[in-house]
């Protein structure tokens, strides 16, 4: 299953549930427990909560507070930059810090341009400062939200709403430190916004061209031309008569009507139309009126978490006809794309380029299905009650912190009252909600049960102890040496895991560790929570991370080289810090 996790050959929310399947197939969980995950706390307050966070996004606030305080720094880069991450991050605290990054994305670019500055400086730490402000109160990361769900159904007394807060500050201050000092000189310079790339980035996409009539192509290969170093192209397949050419290409002599499926970046795509005469995508399928040029614009879409096109085809969803839209190309992180633009199934973080008409460029912006990375338009939208969206989040806060309320039904409350004063429509509360990430932990749930029920979580955490023991000599049994190893194999595993499933898959081992210690639980629970949201050292270890990979051009040895100072960092503040806020 581990392995399943973290090469996902299945999407990991149907490797939770095939497991849970294999588990009740073979009665070590009862059907009762297979389906509890559905009905648990968190998971319930998690849905709300994208409600909540959607109908607040909603307002466009958000986007104006941040702008508001960016200006601030008037015209000086860095303490503007400086504002901007921390802002991220309180924010971050109050949201679902996934839907914070989808705001901020462009909101960051938009100050790259202003500054002439490289995105790749920006973006990265965008994402960490995400992930400090996640750390800062109960509802910022769902991570928080399924351990103290599971230590209440263990009869332990759950987390408080700002229980985190005190060393969650420390990691704001000393992870906002560590972000400016990164982004002024040691992130890569890979592209600055210029004019030339106002709208939309250099990176390389996969996008097809058709040869033309009377190509200088024709009747040459494109070896002869030297296209390849000329345009920077790579070629991957030539399509005639549709028959895939995919061997000795560079040999094969070019005809009319020949198709090419290459990866080409966006300012040589266009001079290589003009140079060879060939037709890009939209010159062979759009008809005269669509291409009524300067009505047109074109943009980058980054695929959400939450959108309706993971796992379609451009042609499935009829892009064309729901956003009056064509995508010239496509532009995928960790994976190279060889097939035709409308047959390759979309993931989470793909990027769209694409051509759209300036009418349709809000049905665009506003879709939850893509976050457009193009000039913005910062406004407050006045809609039917938009204050009380601005007003519910805290009002959710405040009464779980205090008591009044338990937090699920705080949240679910809240998201009634929006939906019965129409400040949010069914439809918009249904979009909002990340199904895969319900799915997911609604299927981790069970297997929580699963580890305690077959003595897995004694096995490991003895073997836990065993390491410590090696690492402490004769102190082994030392809580602090346990708390700093658990507090590793918790990043580890998150660098590469979903961190709901690490923290779940932890959960009762820590508590395992804590019975065998004879110490309180909550330390090494502490530690789960911090370990398993500060993930920094890959893309896939974090969704945010994933969302900034391809908008920031980064590469893996980017999030190596930049997040592993920053988690052993954190790790050592964590084992100081902890026993000294939570004592064992």
């Amino acid at each position: 299953m581990v392995v399943f996790f973290v090469m996902e050959i299945l999407p990991i929310e149907v490797t939770a549930m095939g497991a849970i399947g294999v588990l009740l197939l073979f009665n070590v969980l009862t059907w009762q427990e297979a389906i509890s995950g559905f009905s648990n706390p968190a998971v319930i307050t998690i849905g709300a909560i994208f409600i909540l966070s959607r109908a607040l996004v909603k307002t466009g606030f958000l986007e104006v507070f941040a702008d508001f305080l960016a200006k601030k720094g008037g015209n000086r880069k860095w303490l503007t930059i400086f504002i901007f991450l921390f802002t991220v991050s309180i924010i971050s605290g109050f949201i679902n810090n996934t839907a914070a990054v989808a705001i901020f994305i462009p909101l960051g670019i938009d100050l790259c341009q202003r500054f002439h500055i490289s995105p790749t400086k920006v973006l990265l730490p965008l994402s960490y400062a995400a992930i400090f402000g996640g750390t800062l109160t109960l509802i910022g990361t769902s991570t928080n939200l399924v351990v103290s769900s599971i230590m209440e159904e263990m009869n332990m007394a759950p987390f408080s709403m700002f229980e985190f807060t005190k060393l969650g500050l420390i990691f704001l201050v000393l992870g906002t430190l560590y972000n400016m000092i990164i982004s002024k000189w040691f992130m890569p310079s890979r592209s600055i916004i210029s004019s030339l790339t106002r709208k939309y980035h250099m990176g390389s996409f996969l996008t097809e061209f058709k040869v033309g009539e009377d190509s200088p192509l024709i009747g040459k290969t494109y070896k002869d031309l030297d296209i390849s170093q000329k345009y920077n192209l790579q070629v991957y397949k030539i399509i005639r008569d549709s028959k895939n050419i995919r061997f000795n290409l560079q040999n094969i002599i070019i005809r009319e009507g020949d198709i090419f499926l290459v990866h080409i970046n966006v300012k040589d795509m266009l001079k290589f139309k003009d140079d060879m005469k060939v037709l890009l995508l939209t010159d062979v399928k759009m008809n005269v009126a669509e291409l009524t040029g300067k009505n047109h614009v074109i943009v980058e879409g980054l695929v959400s978490q939450q959108s309706a096109l993971i796992g379609k085809t451009l042609q499935e969803f009829d892009f064309r006809n729901r956003y009056g839209s064509f995508v010239l190309a496509i532009k995928r992180q960790r994976e190279l794309l060889r097939d035709k633009i409308a047959h390759i199934r979309l993931k989470f973080s793909d990027t769209l380029l694409i051509m759209v008409p300036k009418e349709r460029l809000e049905i665009l912006r506003t879709s939850n299905n893509l976050i457009v990375l193009e000039e913005l338009d910062i406004h407050l939208r006045y809609e039917r009650f938009w204050w009380f969206s601005i007003l519910v989040i805290p009002a959710v806060m405040l009464l779980a912190a205090f008591g009044v309320i338990p937090i699920v039904k705080a949240a679910i409350l809240g998201a009634i009252l929006l939906l019965v004063m129409r400040t949010l429509s069914i439809q918009d509360a249904y979009e909002s909600i990340s199904w895969s990430v319900i799915f997911l932990i609604a299927s981790l749930v069970p297997m929580g049960i699963a580890i305690q029920k077959t003595n897995l979580d004694e096995v490991t955490g003895n073997l836990i102890i065993g390491i410590g023991t090696l690492i402490g000599g004769g102190e082994g049994l030392d809580p602090v040496i346990i708390l700093a190893v658990l507090y590793g194999v918790t990043f580890i595993l998150s660098a590469f895991i979903s961190n709901a499933a690490v923290a779940v898959m932890l959960t009762p081992i820590g508590i395992m560790l804590a019975t065998i210690l004879n110490v309180d639980p909550r330390p090494f629970l502490v530690a789960i929570c911090f370990g398993a949201s500060c993930s920094f050292m890959t893309p896939m270890g974090y969704q945010t991370n994933m969302m900034v990979f391809g908008p920031g051009q980064y590469r893996l040895k980017d999030f190596f080289q930049m997040g592993i100072p920053l988690t052993i960092i954190f790790w050592f503040t964590a084992v100081y810090c902890i026993p000294r806020f939570w004592a064992f």
